[in-house]
């Protein structure tokens, strides 16, 4: 047990000595958030005991240290008086206020032999937040408006929308933003025209038409992309997925028989143990040996096969309605088989596995009809169309 204790001890003590050492590397390289990450993560719990002075000595290190490099780099910047320095001046801000709001939390910390508490100066940084806040929002939303009267294209456009997005963050409702970002948005869409169309000589029914231009049941939710399957007035389309069904091939309805005879020995109850001449067996208590009677049983086995099939063709062709240019094609097949089993059978059941019994148990059903069919085959065919879609996203 003692050794044990002295095995765990020692682990202890070698993770602490190699965290206090790799705590201090960050420190004397600058990577001041790092060691406070960790120094709080050891003093989250029993702050005040002996074995974490190490580690309260580091964190009042690497807070001093860090917040004189932000603050003389905050100095330069404000110096520099450069408009596109504010982003930099408002992130640095944040995380001079962000950096104290977690220390703040589990002070006082004591150094014990200093006979003291850790010294952390904090400030108050809102005037300055508030301040180059207003300015950046200011900056940026003129710069904005600037790139809208210059954009040209969609992705200019989703550009300009997350910076007035992150405007709408930094200061909700700021003059005109919510109704530049709709505004925005339109111009940046993609709108899609779905186009089905069947050039088989087989009607599609019409409840499968329906589910398959029922785009909301795709999950195709993209914030840039919209999908109409019916044209809108006033909407102009930037691209067309045509979905066009080439071929219908429904197979005749056919039932195939076959016959089996099927023969197996069999335990049917026991039987009193018979030499070659006749006589019975006897044990060595005297009783007569009883023994499994085996007998061999047989059966004639009929099944019926009922089949149709039908198969879809068709493909998917991506059209670029600015140029009027075919982007892609892609094929679209899909195969739906109705089968079904029965079966009779005459003799003893005993001579049948069960796997063919089971079929005894079925009857005769009447064939789907065609229309049907070309149902049953849509659900594969609307997972297709989804996959081509999810892949080759505009």
């Amino acid at each position: 047990m003692k050794r044990i204790l002295l095995i765990l001890f020692t682990a202890t003590f070698v993770s602490n000595c190699t965290t206090v050492k790799n705590t201090t590397a960050r420190v004397n390289s600058g990577n001041y958030d790092e060691a406070i990450r960790i120094s709080l993560s050891k003093l989250k719990k029993n702050p005040e005991k002996k074995g974490k002075q190490e580690y309260v000595l580091l964190l009042e290190e690497a807070f001093a240290k860090a917040k004189q490099r932000d603050t003389d780099r905050l100095n330069f910047l404000i110096k520099e008086n450069q408009e596109t320095n504010l982003e930099k001046i408002y992130r640095t801000y944040i995380k001079l206020e962000q950096r104290q709001k977690r220390i703040r939390p589990i002070l006082p910390l004591k150094i014990l032999s200093e006979n003291r508490n850790a010294n952390f100066v904090f400030e108050n940084y809102d005037d300055e937040l508030i301040t180059v806040k207003d300015k950046l929002v200011s900056s940026l939303y003129e710069q904005s408006n600037y790139n809208i009267s210059n954009a040209t294209s969609k992705a200019a456009y989703r550009a300009i929308h997350e910076d007035l997005k992150y405007i709408n963050e930094l200061k909700p409702r700021y003059k005109k933003t919510e109704q530049l970002m709709r505004e925005i948005h339109e111009k940046g869409t993609d709108f899609i025209n779905v186009l089905l169309t069947n050039d088989t000589q087989i009607a599609l029914p019409i409840r499968l038409e329906d589910e398959l231009t029922d785009f909301s049941t795709y999950d195709l939710d993209d914030f840039w992309t919209v999908y109409h399957t019916s044209s809108q007035p006033n909407v102009n389309y930037d691209y067309e997925i045509q979905i066009t069904f080439t071929e219908i091939n429904i197979s005749p309805e056919s039932i195939r028989e076959r016959e089996l005879q099927k023969e197996k020995i069999v335990k049917d109850g026991t039987k009193f143990l018979k030499d070659d001449d006749g006589n019975f067996v006897y044990g060595e208590d005297g009783e007569k040996i009883e023994v499994d009677n085996m007998i061999t049983v047989r059966s004639t086995y009929h099944e019926f096969n009922q089949s149709k099939a039908v198969n879809v063709t068709g493909r998917v062709r991506y059209i670029n309605l600015i140029t009027n240019q075919v982007m892609d094609t892609y094929p679209l097949t899909s195969e739906f088989v109705f089968d079904h089993r029965y079966a009779t059978f005459t003799g003893d059941r005993r001579a049948l596995e069960d796997d063919l019994y089971t079929y005894t148990r079925n009857r005769a059903v009447p064939f789907p009809t065609n229309e049907q069919m070309i149902y049953d085959a849509g659900e594969d065919l609307k997972n297709r169309i989804k996959q081509i879609i999810v892949t080759n996203k505009f």
